[in-house]
């Protein structure tokens, strides 16, 4: 199974968007399981149900951190190398869904009561969020 179908199956299963892809990679960069589950807890739904930038694109920016971030303070090689593998995330992203934030993604204002019970009615979690968790991983593959 590749990475990308981990990502979406991780999602699929019980996890949020960013546990899903701090799951599938940061693991890999030395991440332990337990700190990636409580990591992300509260990325999900665009930063704990406001509906922000997604869960998958920020789980992603952690690994993108974690591969090519700062190991001391001052590094600025490293700061601007990890911005531009960042920038470049977003833009492949921005590319292929237009938007970053939850509530755009969805298409329904999530951090409302309504929103959310709209979401849940219409099923969007489980079948447009898993289209952005497998765009997430994707780019992870072609820039990492």
């Amino acid at each position: 199974m590749s990475e990308i179908e981990t990502a979406v199956d991780t999602f699929m299963g019980d996890c949020n968007c960013c546990q899903a892809i701090l799951l599938t990679y940061a693991t890999k960069l030395g991440f332990d399981r337990k700190t990636a589950l409580r990591l992300g807890t509260g990325f999900a739904n665009g930063m704990a149900r406001h509906g922000e930038v997604c869960g998958a694109i920020t789980g992603a920016i952690m690994t993108i951190g974690l591969k090519q971030g700062m190991e001391k303070n001052g590094d600025a090689e490293a700061r601007e190398k990890t911005f531009e593998l960042i920038n470049e995330f977003i833009k492949k992203f921005k590319d292929r869904h237009i938007f970053i934030r939850c509530n755009e993604l969805l298409g329904c204002n999530i951090n409302l009561k309504t929103g959310r019970e709209y979401a849940n009615e219409t099923n969007r979690f489980n079948t447009i969020c898993p289209k952005f968790v497998h765009t997430a991983a994707e780019i992870l593959e072609e820039i990492l």
